[in-house]
C-alpha cells in the first residue's frame, strides 16, 4: 500500500524485517522442540538463538540465485550460525514457515484492526447519545418517508460495526493456526509435538489437518470479514455524502482551518473524507474474490495463492486500518445542523404524517381503502402545490376536508401531527443495540 494510506504500526507488520523475524522464531522454536525430543543437540538449539541473525540485502542477493525465498533466508542464517545450522529446518518444508508466519502476521494485523473498530464504535456511541433527541426525516428511496431520530441513524451503523467486530474476531481465531507438518502434511519427517510447541510459543492453535499448506478457506473467511467491515465503512460514508449535499446540508464532515475544497472554486466544502473512505472500501473488498479463489488449489499444494496473498495481505489490512482511523476522525468531527434538519423535516408541509392520519381514520370507522384514497388525494394536492412554489400545510388541507372532519375532531387530527411520537422508543432501541 502506498504511504499516503498507510499507518506505521500496521505497515510494520508487513515489512521484510518482521517477516524474517517470525521465520527465525518458527525455526528456533522448532529446534527447541527437536532438541527436547532428542532429534538434534540441545547446544545447537541454544546456539541458534544466540547467533541467529539475518541481513535483508544478503537474503535478496542469495535469492537471485536460489529463486527461493525460504532457502535464501536459511542460507543467510547459516552464514551467521555456522555448522549448527545443519540442524535448522529439520524435517520441515517451506510452507511450514511461510504459512505459519502468514498466520502470525494476519493475527497481528487483525488485532490492530479490532482496536480500530473499537475506536469507531466509541465515536459512534458518543454521537448517538448526543443526537438521540433530534427528530429528522427518514428517507426511503431517497424520498421523505417518516421521521426518525438522527441518533438512531447513527445507531444502525454502530450495530453494523459491532457485528463486523464479532465476525473479525472469529475470523482472526480461525486463521491463526500453525502447520509444522512437513512435506504434504503427513508428519513423516517431523514429530507433531514440534508443531504443538511452535504453535504455543507463537500464540497460535494447531492446524488439525494440513496438506503441505494451511487450508485457504480460513484465509477466505478472514478477508471476507474485512470486506464486510469495508462495506460498513462505505455505508456510513455514503450516508455522510448524501447528508452533506448542498440541497440537504443536515450534517457535514469536519472542515479544518485553512482547508481548501477546490483549486478553482473557493466556496467549496466537499465531503472528501467520505469519498476517500468509499474508495478505500473498494480496495479492501478487492481482496475477497481472490481469497475465495485461493481455496481451490492443486492436490496437496501449489503456489498459485502465493503471489496473490503477498499483494492483498498487506494492501487490504493497511487500507482498512487507515480507513478505520479516518472514519473515527470523521465521526468525532462531524457537524450536525439541527436547524437545517428541522427545516428539511418541515419542507413538505407535514406530508410525513400521512400514515398517522390514515390510521386515525381507520380507527374512527373508515375503511382502509377509503382512508388511503382520501389521505393520498390530499397529499398529492399538497405535493403539486409545493412544486408550484405554494406553501400549503397538509394539516390545514385535511382540516378543510368534510370527510376528514366527519371522522376526526380537530383535536384528534392535531394529535396526528406530533413529531416526538416518532422517537418515543429511540432510547429503548439504542439500549437494545448495546445489549446485543
Amino acid at each position: 500500500m502506498i504511504p499516503r494510506y498507510s499507518r506505521p504500526e500496521m505497515s510494520s507488520i508487513w515489512t521484510a524485517e518482521n517477516r524474517f523475524r517470525i521465520w527465525f522464531e518458527i525455526e528456533a522454536h522448532a529446534c527447541d522442540a527437536l532438541a527436547k525430543l532428542g532429534v538434534i543437540p540441545a547446544s545447537a538449539a541454544k546456539n541458534l538463538w544466540k547467533k541467529g541473525k539475518w541481513d535483508i540485502a544478503r537474503i535478496d542477493e542469495i535469492e537471485k540465485t536460489t529463486r527461493h525465498d525460504v532457502l535464501a533466508f536459511l542460507t543467510n542464517l547459516a552464514e551467521h550460525v555456522g555448522p549448527d545450522a545443519r540442524f535448522v529446518h529439520q524435517g520441515m518444508t517451506s510452507s511450514d514457515v511461510l504459512d505459519t508466519a502468514f498466520a502470525v502476521q494476519l493475527k497481528q494485523a487483525g488485532e490492530l484492526l479490532l482496536k480500530g473498530m473499537d475506536g469507531v464504535l466509541a465515536a459512534l456511541a458518543r454521537r448517538v447519545e448526543e443526537t438521540l433527541d433530534i427528530v429528522t426525516i427518514g428517507r426511503s428511496h431517497g424520498i421523505h418517508a417518516e421521521p426518525t431520530s438522527f441518533g438512531l441513524k447513527l445507531a444502525t451503523h454502530y450495530a453494523a460495526f459491532a457485528r463486523g467486530r464479532k465476525r473479525l474476531e472469529a475470523a482472526i481465531k480461525d486463521v491463526a493456526t500453525c502447520a509444522i507438518s512437513g512435506p504434504v502434511g503427513t508428519f513423516a519427517t517431523v514429530d507433531p509435538r514440534v508443531e504443538a510447541h511452535v504453535a504455543k510459543k507463537l500464540g497460535l492453535t494447531v492446524e488439525p489437518i494440513s496438506t503441505q499448506i494451511i487450508p485457504r478457506d480460513r484465509h477466505a473467511a478472514f478477508f471476507a470479514a474485512l470486506g464486510i467491515v469495508a462495506s460498513s465503512i462505505e455505508n456510513f460514508a455514503i450516508e455522510m455524502r448524501h447528508l452533506q449535499r448542498s440541497e440537504v446540508r443536515e450534517a457535514e464532515e469536519p472542515f479544518a482551518q485553512g482547508q481548501k475544497g477546490s483549486s478553482a472554486m473557493p466556496h467549496k466544502r466537499n465531503p472528501v473524507l467520505a469519498e476517500n473512505l468509499t474508495g478505500l472500501a473498494r480496495i479492501v473488498r478487492a481482496a475477497v474474490t481472490p481469497a475465495l479463489e485461493n481455496v481451490a488449489l492443486w492436490h496437496e499444494r501449489d503456489i498459485s495463492h502465493s503471489a496473490v496473498e503477498r499483494v492483498f495481505g498487506p494492501d487490504a489490512t493497511v487500507a482498512l486500518d487507515f480507513a478505520l482511523a479516518r472514519l473515527t476522525g470523521l465521526i468525532d468531527g462531524m457537524v450536525v445542523y439541527r436547524e437545517r434538519i428541522a427545516e428539511n423535516l418541515n419542507s413538505l408541509g407535514g406530508l410525513h404524517f400521512s400514515q398517522r392520519v390514515l390510521l386515525a381514520l381507520t380507527q374512527a370507522g373508515m375503511s382502509r381503502e377509503d382512508a388511503y384514497r382520501l389521505v393520498q388525494s390530499n397529499a398529492m394536492d399538497v405535493w403539486l402545490d409545493l412544486q408550484k412554489g405554494k406553501k400549503v400545510a397538509f394539516k390545514d388541507k385535511l382540516a378543510a376536508n368534510a370527510d376528514v372532519a366527519e371522522h376526526l375532531t380537530s383535536r384528534q387530527l392535531s394529535a396526528c401531527f406530533d413529531e416526538k411520537f416518532y422517537i418515543r422508543h429511540a432510547r429503548k432501541i439504542w439500549k437494545r443495540v448495546l445489549a446485543a
